[in-house]
């Protein structure tokens, strides 16, 4: 299970958002890509489960780093945010690659033959230094450092040759931050599959300059096979919002997607009541909901003292009881922030027509960010990053 090296709450996001932001600029940059080990502090923000569940928004920590640093100063961790906000939007409009990526998973746990090589490699157990040790700490802690995740899933996919999907579904099941964008399209690109032909080969001088001498395993693939899949569909059209009128009595579903509503909604929008989702379907794994458990709770106090109204925790997404809810509290919607593709966006679709039907519409709401952003992920990273400083100008970051 997770360790406390994510108290979880958003106090302590922000004081740790406080901490490292004064470091943000040189130091991040020298010293991002070295994996020091678990115990040991290391450049990097450690702001990524808070990140993820929104306890704290991206605008938020780019607006603190910016604060310190200048934006070519800090640039390689400005944009280490926005590469989350770039894999949203990409899979926002390719939903289907999550959809692909799912049947993958199955199809390979039904019928890969070599299981036995599945479960050494996820209890650590290949005789493959640092690999084992990768994953070992990931079940334990609930976090790799980034670079570690890339040499390991390089070696899973190219030297072990372990199909990717399961790889990414073992990130999913233990990642305290596990993201279906994130970690799928990061998966793929190591793969070849996302930038098409480009892979990334772990090499045992790079893993041993990278963690200080700590590990330099021997007998690495030198040759990346890229594995086959379907054609990814050109990029879709973002899905459109429907008009929220603040004005209107709403029940607010708080998701796991977004558990800082009260950055999300003006102080004039009427909350009858609020609800805040904690259904362990939706998420990977056990560290994650650890994770999510707590801060669902950290959420619940602070919505109820900032829209001064009851809230409580829902355990389930059942539209019968949100419906009855929503009535007893006088609401005639219910809101909620805008989920991107993955499992809450997957369960908030069931249950929208049984809402509607009943005469309380399920009413989305997008942050600004990704209004901004999501849109110029239609190709690669480095289009949509020559488009960030413009952007932020524009936001008044």
């Amino acid at each position: 299970m997770i360790r406390n090296a994510f108290p979880v709450t958003r106090d302590a996001a922000l004081s740790r958002l406080t901490q490292f932001a004064p470091r943000a600029g040189q130091a991040y940059a020298s010293g991002r890509n070295t994996d020091p080990g678990p115990d040991q502090a290391g450049a990097v923000s450690k702001l990524s489960p808070y990140l993820r569940y929104r306890m704290i928004t991206e605008q938020e920590v780019v607006g603190s780093t910016l604060s310190h640093h200048s934006l070519p100063a800090a640039e390689k961790y400005v944009q280490e945010v926005l590469w989350r906000t770039y894999w949203k939007g990409w899979l926002e409009m390719r939903p289907s690659v999550w959809t692909q990526y799912l049947q993958e998973r199955d199809r390979c746990r039904d019928n890969f033959p070599n299981t036995r090589a599945i479960r050494s490699a996820e209890a650590g157990e290949t005789g493959i230094e640092g690999f084992d040790d990768w994953a070992r700490e990931l079940v334990a802690t609930g976090y790799l450092h980034n670079h570690a995740r890339m040499w390991f899933a390089s070696i899973w996919i190219f030297t072990l040759r372990l199909p990717w999907a399961l790889g990414a579904d073992f990130f999913l099941r233990h990642l305290v931050d596990a993201d279906p964008a994130s970690n799928t399209l990061s998966w793929r690109w190591v793969a070849g599959l996302q930038t098409v032909g480009k892979t990334y080969l772990a090499t045992s001088e790079n893993i041993a300059r990278f963690t200080n001498g700590r590990f330099a395993p021997k007998g690495l693939a030198t040759v990346a096979t890229i594995p086959t899949e379907m054609p990814v569909c050109a990029a879709q059209p973002l899905p459109k919002v429907a008009y929220f009128d603040a004005q209107t009595p709403a029940f607010l579903l708080v998701t796991p997607e977004d558990l800082h509503p009260e950055s999300l909604l003006g102080e004039s929008t009427k909350i009858n009541g609020a609800g805040m989702l904690f259904d362990p379907e939706t998420l990977g794994g056990d560290n994650a909901r650890a994770f999510v458990a707590g801060a669902v709770h950290d959420t619940t106090e602070r919505v109820g003292k900032n829209f001064k109204c009851l809230a409580h925790v829902l355990n389930n997404l059942d539209a019968a009881s949100l419906i009855a809810q929503a009535r007893e509290t006088g609401a005639k919607q219910i809101i909620t922030a805008y989920a991107p593709v993955g499992p809450v966006a997957d369960a908030l679709a069931r249950i929208a027509p049984s809402l509607a039907s009943a005469g309380i519409p399920l009413v989305h709401i997008r942050r600004a960010w990704d209004e901004r952003f999501w849109p110029h992920a239609t190709k690669g990273f480095f289009p949509f990053k020559e488009r960030i400083p413009k952007i932020l100008q524009d936001m008044g970051i």
